[in-house]
């Protein structure tokens, strides 16, 4: 730990922390900020005098401005031109305030050839500001730019007192390698030297070079080369005819015709003679492999068993029963593991795990990356635990870790019927999430399908003496889980406990032999699987599977409290419990429901089952409660924000004329429009009904709620909504990252205390005041419940009546669960690494099998179509590539490389200027529209700084603009290609008819937001005739022509305030509200939802048709509010943290965070003072450790263990450092002189 202190002016801050704390308080303390924006003022204007380009240009005899390249001549977006209008609809006509803080002055004296520039003050000219230039980051893979640095910076050591006494000396030698940070500002930090490094990041010359190849050893067992097109066929003719039969969709459409065309009869190796006698069976029978003279035979081939259960009979005299559930059909866990080594896709695994950091470009501060797996804190600490483990005798090769990850989850295999499945997939955390993500990838590997338990054994239920119904129930849910954890009892047989112990020694693709050690790290499950997992109680009293804490304090949620109790009260499995609870059970004759099952078991909500987990791989360090991972996807989306969504129904319904404000909200939904390519998608039926919903439909809601229910609601209860949907969406897309910073997270943590205070503040202020009752669904799902419970009863009536009343719950497992997220990015990464959509989707692949089966032993024909699938696959891997693509890849990367693509070649669609000018010729929206094209084009064309509007053309200088033909080339969409914050390349599709709006950065020079919004009525490209001295050049141009829309000064938004920025189109009294702009300048399209609550007008453009409206509309929205979370990225562009996003962006979205007036954004609104965020770090010793430098540690607050110092360090029992010696770690235990006297000094020295 190092002193250190804010050093802003006015703050007498000073802590015995890192310098991550120091950041941490940078970002709250007020007089920082106000530091920091003093000084990037000053540097502002230091530049803007200083660099001659800047210097304005004295417009001649001409006492009004132009317009120019990118937008109008007027300020009017905030603050200077920001619409002051009120919420009521059609208010008085908007004003424009202009700031003279935000006007640029023109120089007064002479030029530099001498002559006056000076100008009478009444007649200066109005400058206004223009969108800054944008310029995005390339889409370079942060992974391409090697590192010949392997050295590490010296960090600051405080200099400490010697000890008296040292009771232990720990010595760790580590061949550490930090590589150099990259120009997005990412390095790596290995903790010990990789051999192998899939994405080209590190130079050969700095690998570690230990590691014995298969030709180095005698005897070695190397895998069988890979088999080779046309195996297992005779001819190349049929393989290639099985190949289209087994690949692609099972629906043949036109493309999968044409797929057949290109890759099997118009192949140079099709011969239409190999087809003589030519049998689809018989080359079914050989794909198969049923035992044919040659075949091959795999490592991970399909087996099946039957799973035996023991049935007490609930009497000491009679025996326990056997029942056998057949056709668990499963692949063998090593032999997929050595399978998935042997594939092609091995080549992208990483082996060692590592630290990613980031050095914020704007202050030099270092913050560690959360992303992948095998960057987070679980896998470098089981990294360090294998290392520690005695080598094998004999046996140097180099310790990887292969990282597993599962996911199950039944499904229905058809729309009707009761046909069902429940997979096993399995993904190895060594391949990145974005291949993991893919449907497509093969990284999901099906590894068993575990059967349900058959109806036929409630005839022996039946049979057993004295049992009543609710205990038969009981017996039949102990057998479920019986059989689920009998089916992995076979999965972890005695093959996997083996490599789990000592490793499997695999070839790898690099052609070195290293030992793998398979090590589970998540599975991903929704609820009732949790608990079948974690052998608890479905719904008990502490129904969560990963601690203790009891179900009546779930709403205590977000407060520090409750994350003690968390910490203080994780899992741990009750062996001799659960054990002599079965013996009660099996020899005894007790019921499973019974008393004296229960007293055993005690409290937790424990079942006697013998948790396979637990009992095989808790030994040998599994903790099979921690890898029970947050199911985002269940327990968010179709969990907690479905609850609240469905409450506030009931709320409206509850209100007066309910019924008119619900249909008022499905008729909001239906007039919000689409976005993106499926992002946000159109609500076509009516949402308050919910039906046939999934995960994206409740995510879509989510993210456009907050414009709908404004306004349905008194006053006083729409407030507290309002701020309770942003707060919930701000913290569903923080969750939500695929990258999360040491800043992202503790935003997550912050942003989930205020969420749960509104949470609370709903439940106790809005819910209580109004009677609440069940929906009309929840009425009918209930009346078709008890008519099925009361079949065969005559009395019609029974179960039936009015609705019900229904409250808001807090105290359920999936609002605890949201407590957990930190905690779980922190151990396995980012929630994308391990959502259940990943499972969701691989589930597709079974029900395209599904119709191919004849609907009997619907496991093993699945089984045997997946086997087809992935033979043919291994088969091509070892063969030519048979697939044609229409455009290479490599023109795809050069595509992405460009800022925006416009089909200029399409010349179909033309646009004669002065016949468009003549129809419109009294429409406001095209008013000066050549002068505005001309001006906009000799900026572009003369390099001309567009930083402020200062300069106005001749009528001779526009002269000189001649465009080719007076005819402009009309194009309907275009693509903004973009990076986005965790540096992959996308690109948002715009359409002028369906996503015409956009985004620009703002320009003015003390912005309060840091975009400009606009509306593109037109997309065209022109060749262009330009005269310059005599000569004359021909240029192609690009434009947009587009209505601009302004922040409303009267609208106070922003995410500390709680509320989404509202927008409004610039008057047409205005002679800047519509203009051109440089597709260069667009940053990304943008969603703009209307402001219902302000209805529509004709405040901004005259009633009629226009063409500054779309689709013939006669009117306008007053007002928009902008969709800050319609995605992830676009999310991330509204604060600094995206590390993809460029350094510019970050500046002025920083620069109007600071310029807010709330001194204390994200205060603690749960009364709990005590800042609990560096107790959500520790995690049984692991986890970051750090503890939060701007806050007093409370007594009561969990001891932090640095887990995440650096590597050479030297530290005390508390954690503190106290030294550094090199390459060399050294831990000093000084323990209490009392307790130590008879104990004897020692040494522990690790390599």
């Amino acid at each position: 730990m190092v002193t250190v202190s804010c050093s802003a002016p006015h703050c007498s801050w000073e802590r015995n922390t890192d310098f991550r704390g120091l950041s941490r308080h940078r970002s709250t303390c007020k007089h920082y900020q106000r530091a920091s924006t003093l000084a990037a003022e000053k540097r502002r204007a230091r530049a803007k005098y200083s660099t001659p380009s800047l210097q304005p240009i004295q417009a001649a005899n001409d006492r009004s401005l132009k317009p120019i390249a990118p937008c109008d001549t007027r300020v009017f977006i905030t603050p200077p031109g920001s619409i002051n209008r009120p919420s009521a609809p059609r208010a008085s006509t908007p004003t424009f305030e202009f700031h003279e803080s935000d006007i640029l002055e023109v120089a007064v004296g002479a030029d530099d050839e001498g002559r006056d520039v000076s100008v009478d003050p009444d007649q200066r000219p109005s400058l206004r500001p223009f969108p800054r230039n944008f310029k995005d980051l390339l889409p370079a893979d942060e992974d391409i730019n090697p590192s010949d640095y392997c050295g590490n910076d010296p960090p600051l050591v405080a200099e400490t007192p010697p000890r008296n006494r040292i009771q232990r000396v720990l010595l760790t030698l580590r061949d550490s390698l930090q590589t150099a940070f990259n120009a997005v500002g990412l390095c790596r930090l290995y903790p010990r030297r990789p051999s192998f490094e899939p994405d080209k990041f590190i130079p050969s010359s700095l690998l570690a070079k230990i590691c014995p190849t298969a030709a180095d050893i005698v005897g070695a067992q190397t895998p069988d080369p890979p088999l080779q097109p046309p195996y297992p066929f005779p001819n190349m003719t049929t393989y290639r005819l099985m190949t289209w039969m087994n690949s692609g969709s099972h629906q043949k459409s036109e493309t999968e015709v044409s797929r057949l065309v290109k890759e099997v009869i118009q192949a140079q190796d099709f011969n239409p003679r190999d087809l003589d006698g030519f049998s689809v069976r018989r080359s079914l029978q050989a794909l198969d492999n049923s035992g044919g003279k040659g075949s091959a035979t795999f490592p991970d081939d399909w087996l099946e068993t039957d799973i035996m259960l023991d049935i007490p009979s609930k009497s000491t005299d009679d025996p326990t029963r056997s029942f056998s559930v057949p056709g668990f059909h499963y692949r063998p866990l090593v032999g997929a593991i050595r399978s998935a080594f042997a594939d092609a896709q091995a080549n992208a695994f990483h082996l060692l795990p590592f630290k990613r950091l980031w050095k914020d470009p704007l202050d030099g501060h270092q913050e560690r990356i959360f992303d992948e797996l095998y960057t987070s804190d679980s896998w470098i600490q089981a990294q360090d635990d294998l290392q520690r483990l005695p080598r094998e005798p004999g046996c140097s090769l180099e310790r990887v870790i292969a990282g597993l990850m599962f996911f199950s989850d039944a499904t229905h295999l058809a729309t009707f019927g009761t046909a069902k499945a429940w997979p096993l997939y399995m993904y190895f955390g060594n391949l990145t999430k974005y291949a993991r993500s893919a449907p497509k990838s093969s990284a999901c590997h099906l590894v068993g399908f575990l059967p349900s338990l058959p109806d036929s054994v409630k005839d022996i239920l039946s049979r057993l003496p004295k049992i009543s119904k609710s205990g038969m129930a009981a017996l039949h849910a102990h057998c479920r889980r019986d059989l689920f954890h009998g089916c992995w009892n076979h999965l972890l047989d005695t093959d996997f406990l083996q490599a789990y112990r000592h490793g499997i020694v695999i070839k790898c693709p690099d052609g070195i032999l290293r030992r793998v050690f398979p090590r589970i790290f998540t599975y991903t499950a929704d609820y009732p699987e949790k608990v079948l997992i974690a052998t608890i109680k479905d719904m008990g009293s502490c129904p969560c599977p990963r601690c203790l804490m009891r179900k009546s304090s779930f709403d205590l949620l977000g407060l520090c409290r409750d994350m003690r109790d968390r910490l203080a009260s994780l899992r741990s499995y009750c062996l001799d419990r659960v054990t002599q609870a079965r013996e009660f059970i099996y020899k005894s004759g007790n019921t499973v429901d019974g008393s004296k099952v229960q007293t055993t078991l005690g409290e937790g909500s424990w079942v006697p089952t013998l948790n396979a987990f637990v009992e095989k791989l808790g030994p040998l360090g599994l903790d099979a409660f921690r890898m029970l991972v947050v199911d985002f996807m269940h327990e968010c989306e179709l969990g907690t924000w479905k609850a609240l969504f469905t409450h506030l129904i009931r709320l409206l319904y509850a209100l007066p004329g309910g019924d008119g404000l619900v249909a008022r909200l499905d008729q909001r939904f239906r007039h919000i429009p689409s976005y993106g390519n499926g992002v946000i998608r159109k609500f076509a039926n009516n949402t308050s009904e919910m039906k046939r919903l999934a995960a994206r439909d409740f995510e879509d809601i989510l993210q456009c709620a907050i414009p709908v229910f404004e306004g349905l609601f008194p006053a006083d209860h729409d407030a507290v909504v309002q701020t309770l949907l942003y707060r919930f969406a701000q913290w569903h897309a923080l969750a939500k990252l695929r990258m999360h910073s040491d800043t992202t997270l503790l935003s997550l943590n912050r942003t989930f205390k205020m969420l749960s205070s509104q949470l609370r503040d709903f439940r106790d202020f809005t819910c209580a005041a109004f009677s609440t009752l069940e929906l009309p669904k929840e009425k009918a799902a209930r009346e078709r419940k008890a008519a099925r419970e009361r079949s065969g009863c005559h009395n019609a009536d029974a179960g039936s009546g009015g609705r019900r009343g229904k409250k808001f719950n807090l105290n359920t497992y999936k609002f605890h669960a949201m407590g957990d997220y930190v905690r779980s990015i922190q151990l396995f990464g980012t929630t994308d690494s391990f959502t259940s959509q990943m499972g969701e989707l691989a589930h597709r692949a079974l029900k395209a099998f599904y119709p191919l089966t004849s609907k009997l032993e619907t496991s093993a024909q699945l089984a045997k179509h997946e086997r087809r699938r992935r033979v043919l696959r291994r088969v091509a891997e070892g063969g030519p590539s048979l697939c044609t693509q229409e455009q290479s890849p490599m023109d795809l990367r050069i595509l992405l490389k460009e800022h925006h693509y416009i089909p200029t070649l399409s010349r179909n669609n033309t646009l004669d200027i002065f016949s468009f000018l003549r129809d419109h010729g009294d429409d406001p929206a095209v008013a000066g529209f050549i002068p505005k094209l001309k001006d906009h084009i000799l900026y572009r064309l003369q390099n001309l700084d567009i930083s402020y509007c200062d300069h106005v053309f001749t009528d001779e200088e526009r002269n000189s603009v001649v465009i080719s033909d007076s005819r402009l080339y009309v194009v309907q969409t275009m693509q903004v290609y973009y990076t986005t914050y965790d540096l992959r390349r996308e690109y948002d599709a715009v359409n002028i008819k369906t996503h015409p709006d956009i985004m620009v950065l703002s320009g003015e020079t003390r912005p309060r937001h840091p975009y400009w919004y606009a509306r593109i009525l037109g997309i065209y490209h022109m060749d262009v005739w330009l005269k310059v001295g005599g000569l004359v050049e021909r240029h192609q141009i690009e434009v947009l022509y587009v209505r601009w829309l302004a922040l409303l000064t009267d609208h106070q938004s922003g995410m500390n305030r709680a509320r989404l920025p509202k927008i409004a189109f610039v008057e047409e009294s205005d002679r800047d509200a519509f203009g051109f702009l440089d597709p260069g300048q667009v940053i990304r399209s943008v969603h703009l939802i209307p402001v219902f609550a302000s209805d529509r007008g004709t405040t901004s453009l005259r009633y009629g048709k226009s063409f500054g409206r779309q689709c013939g509309e006669l009117d306008d929205w007053e007002a928009f509010y902008v969709g800050i979370f319609v995605d992830r990225d676009m999310y991330m562009r509204y604060t600094h943290f995206g590390v993809g996003h460029p350094t510019a962006q970050w500046e002025l979205t920083r620069d109007c965070e600071n310029l807010d007036p709330l001194d204390n954004p994200e205060s603690d609104e749960t009364g709990d003072h005590m800042d609990w965020e560096s107790g959500i770090q520790s995690y049984e010793g692991e986890g970051d450790g750090r503890s939060d430098g701007g806050e007093e540690e409370d007594e009561d607050e969990l001891e932090d263990e640095d887990e995440d110092a650096d590597d050479l360090e030297c530290k005390s029992e508390d954690g503190e450092r106290v030294g550094e010696l090199g390459d060399v770690e050294i831990e000093f235990n000084n323990q209490d002189q009392s307790d130590s006297e008879d104990e004897e000094d020692y040494y522990h020295v690790s390599f």
